[in-house]
């Protein structure tokens, strides 16, 4: 911390609490209890069961959160094969150039999902490129919305690398694609790693493009939350909240084991 004082600090992890407590920790801790219980009493969910979960797990909603996980990733190793490729392509170009290209790749993120995920179903609608009522569209529109993280997370780390492993391998007679594969890949892992995660985090739980796009034979789990809370099924919806929050946790638990790791070859 940036507070020296003792008192300070006190005060900054106090003003830490305040904020962090009613804005971040409160609403979660509300679905997670709505999600074991039956009905309302008073502010507060009551009526403690967890018939919830096991709907939660099982048939429609265990579909949904395949779904959801088969589209995320797809849509991360799609976004982090293409966003890196561009930042590596994007290291030997004039610092226009790289203005121009992150623009272009920053460009779904600044504009609402929902009006990407309109553009790619009314491009993609008819021939020769017919994607809409495919699993594909959801997946291609995933992507779209998430390259812009991996481009810009993997442009960053290309920027911090020190050019020095590059030219000590070339100086020894190194192939460019060696010194890609053998020594720039290796050197960026834990930062491809954190895009992947990062890219996985919020394909996990994007609605408004997929709301548009969805067929209903591939109905990722967040449309599945948002039509059973808005048939008011709220404690069934705070159940599946709950399992799609869990299930990106230990994935990205998972992947932050891999980039330690990676961080100490």
């Amino acid at each position: 911390m940036l507070v020296h004082s003792r008192k300070g600090k006190w005060a900054a992890w106090a003003l830490f609490l305040v904020l962090f407590l009613p804005l971040f920790a409160l609403p979660l801790l509300v679905i997670v209890t709505a999600s074991f219980s039956t009905h309302w009493s008073g502010a507060f969910p009551s009526g403690p069961t967890a018939e919830h979960y096991s709907a939660a797990v099982r048939g429609e909603s265990l579909q949904a959160l395949t779904t959801s996980l088969i589209t995320a990733v797809s849509a991360s190793l799609l976004a982090l094969t293409v966003g890196s490729w561009a930042a590596l392509a994007a290291a030997g170009l004039e610092k226009r150039g790289r203005r121009m290209l992150d623009a272009l790749f920053m460009l779904p993120v600044a504009v609402p999902s929902v009006v990407v995920g309109l553009a790619i179903l009314v491009a993609f609608s008819k021939p020769p490129m017919l994607l809409n009522g495919t699993r594909w569209i959801v997946i291609l529109a995933h992507t779209v919305l998430v390259t812009a993280f991996a481009h810009q997370s993997v442009a960053a780390a290309i920027i911090r690398l020190d050019p020095m492993y590059e030219q000590a391998a070339a100086s020894l007679g190194a192939r460019p694609s060696y010194v890609l594969f053998r020594v720039k890949l290796p050197l960026l892992l834990p930062s491809l790693n954190a895009a992947a995660g990062l890219c996985f985090a919020l394909s996990m739980g994007e609605l408004s493009a997929t709301m548009m796009l969805y067929p209903p034979d591939w109905m990722p789990l967040p449309v599945l939350i948002f039509t059973a809370t808005d048939r008011g099924s709220l404690f069934t919806g705070s159940a599946l909240a709950v399992v799609l929050m869990g299930t990106t946790l230990l994935v990205l638990l998972a992947l932050s084991r891999i980039r330690t790791r990676a961080s100490y070859r």
